[in-house]
């Protein structure tokens, strides 16, 4: 009667085995360690790099306790915070401006546990640290980039109108309109001052040329600093939110300043790659008039950059689209050469300016530019063949795969309104955290012992099988948040602590069943059959409806809020599977298996 097939048995054991392995990292604790990330996907992370690492290290008389090479990085691992500062300043120095070094932390946990992916469980801010960033806005290149377009915005205006113009250039904060008459002059002015209200505007005459000198309004610098603070802040939650960080803190300090605060990231490395990269994209003609030889000027209104394969072109300073008009970006592959490549879709002024410039240079060269910490590179530069429509454009050219999806990223993200420098970098060790952690383990383990004395004392031999089960849930739970790679932060720990109550809510239930069943008369046999099977409708539907309202949680909460719905609604799962289950093992295992059974030791 109270058996259990062979293959049940074994899927319990199974279950508690898996998990006693995944809960172990948990215990081995972390080392810091410094990441090495090449820059750009054409350095390979090979073992000569490896080699690079370790030499750089000895040479210094640093000895690390291990070094390791994976897929995108090499890490070094010590003993102490000391010599991890060290080896960043060493490393940096030694593999130049190639490569991100990076403030890391690495489990000590033994390697053939990383290499079946039991790794331990993050932990927020509040209790571990994690990677915190202070950035920099370039306010001075927010005002630059806003002059430059009001500058290619103002050579449309007076083309539409038909008001002759000699050309436009910017000097500093300064943009000067060059006219041949004062009449045009005039209607240029008032075109202008109609359509650029931002702008403050002077007359002035040199050299037989009547001049309109243009500069942003006080209050509209204002307006853009802070716009372009508020811009960066959406793009690096955007950016953050591809990462898949968990309960990030992005918030403005001071006036041009970010906070920002990664809690259980591992790959700091990449985290600091992607938030400090400008990613922007800019469509430009190439001036195929000019052949640019190495260290030479760049001709008069143009600028200079390499392409993919080191040659020089020159592109005109006149921008026909950003970055800005970009309203989605994914990775694929060319349909005709099956190479990596972005697709790219534009809003409807990116499409109706794009389709204006392929319309008017069919046969010319069009340049796409990728910025990356204000150095430009240009992907392609194909030739328009025929004007192109629809808002639908492809960018390739000798790119990985990884290397289109991380453009696809930055680039789907936004782009910064002006760059960004991270001007402090430091991973905050677990010393503000530890008291935290002490804490919340130690009402977890008062609790636990706590529940135990009583389970026992009071149930007896049922009691010991209920704190038993109770036990394996906790083990349970602690092993699905590290397979699941979760961010455990305080309201977690409270959550864990409320999965122990509810979880031996369960067996109470159980119990007081079994005894009822025993006070009716019932054989103990019959009386434990029936107390499992009568009670399991009652916890089920308890559990449900607690888990309605994890789910509710989850959905409509943030933050904090959905780390406490997460190890709610995993530790209802769990409680349910060792309060009826795993108990029932245990008790079928100590009494299963008597033929004639007088009592039970139940209390």
């Amino acid at each position: 009667m109270n058996h259990y097939p062979l293959w049940k048995n074994l899927l319990i054991l199974a279950a508690f085995v898996i998990g006693l392995i995944y809960t172990l990292p948990n215990f081995y604790g972390e080392a810091p360690a410094v990441q090495v990330q090449p820059l750009r996907t054409s350095i390979k992370v090979d073992s000569a790099l490896m080699q690079r690492v370790d030499d750089a290290l000895k040479a210094a008389n640093l000895n690390p306790d291990v070094v390791t090479m994976d897929a995108t990085s090499v890490k070094a691992r010590f003993r102490d915070t000391d010599s991890q500062l060290k080896a960043k300043d060493i490393l940096q120095a030694k593999l130049g401006d190639d490569y991100v070094v990076a403030l890391n932390l690495l489990s000590r946990s033994p390697q053939w546990m990383s290499d079946i992916n039991a790794l331990p469980m993050y932990l927020g801010l509040d209790l571990r640290g994690g990677v915190h960033f202070l950035l920099q806005v370039d306010m001075k290149s927010a005002l630059t980039k806003s002059l430059e377009g009001d500058a290619s915005d103002m050579r449309s205006a007076l083309r539409d109108k038909n008001i002759p113009y000699g050309g436009i250039t910017r000097d500093g904060g300064v943009l000067t309109i060059k006219f041949r008459d004062i009449a045009a002059r005039t209607a240029g002015e008032g075109e202008i001052q109609q359509r650029f209200g931002s702008l403050k505007l002077d007359e002035a005459e040199e050299g037989g040329e009547f001049l309109l000198r243009a500069t942003l309004k006080p209050e509209e610098e204002r307006r853009i600093q802070e716009a372009a603070v508020q811009q960066n802040l959406i793009t690096l939650r955007n950016r953050v939110n591809e990462l898949g960080v968990a309960e990030p803190v992005i918030q403005q300090q001071g006036l041009d300043r970010v906070v920002v605060q990664l809690p259980g990231v591992q790959d700091t490395a990449r985290a600091k790659d992607i938030l400090g990269r400008t990613a922007t994209l800019e469509v430009r003609m190439v001036d195929e008039t000019h052949q640019v030889a190495p260290g030479a000027a760049a001709p008069f209104g143009d600028d200079v950059f390499k392409d993919r394969d080191g040659n020089l072109l020159a592109v005109k300073k006149s921008v026909i689209l950003t970055g800005e008009r970009i309203s989605d970006a994914r990775p694929g592959f060319d349909n005709r050469t099956n190479e990596p490549a972005v697709h790219i879709n534009l809003d409807g002024v990116g499409a109706r300016k794009f389709k204006e410039a392929t319309r008017e240079n069919v046969g010319k060269r069009m340049a796409i530019i990728l910025f990356e910490k204000g150095k430009g590179e240009i992907i392609t530069a194909p030739v328009i063949r025929e004007e192109i429509g629809g808002g639908r454009v492809q960018i390739s050219g000798k790119m990985s795969t990884e290397e289109a999806r991380d453009t696809a990223l930055l680039l789907r993200a936004g782009a910064l309104a002006a760059p960004m420098e991270i001007v402090e970098e430091r991973t905050v060790g677990p010393s503000l955290g530890a008291d935290n952690i002490e804490r919340g383990f130690h009402s977890t383990q008062i609790g636990f012992i706590a529940i135990s004395l009583f389970m026992i004392a009071y149930y007896l031999m049922f009691g010991t099988v209920s704190v038993l089960a109770l036990g394996t849930n906790l083990l349970l739970l602690v092993a699905l948040l590290s397979m699941l790679q979760a961010t455990l932060t305080l309201p977690g720990m409270a959550g864990i602590a409320l999965t122990l109550g509810m979880a031996i809510d369960s067996n109470v239930l159980i119990n007081e069943r079994i005894r009822e069943e025993l006070r009716n008369g019932v054989t103990p046999q019959a009386a434990i059959n029936a107390g499992y099977d009568n009670a399991f409708g009652t916890i089920l539907d308890s559990n449900i409806t607690t888990l309605i309202a994890g789910i509710a949680l989850f959905m409509f909460g943030s933050g904090p809020i959905k780390g406490f719905a997460v190890v709610l609604c995993l530790g209802i799962l769990t409680s349910m599977f060792s309060s009826v289950l795993v108990s029932r093992a245990l008790v079928n295992l100590i009494y299963g298996r008597r033929a004639r059974l007088n009592k039970v030791a139940i209390g």
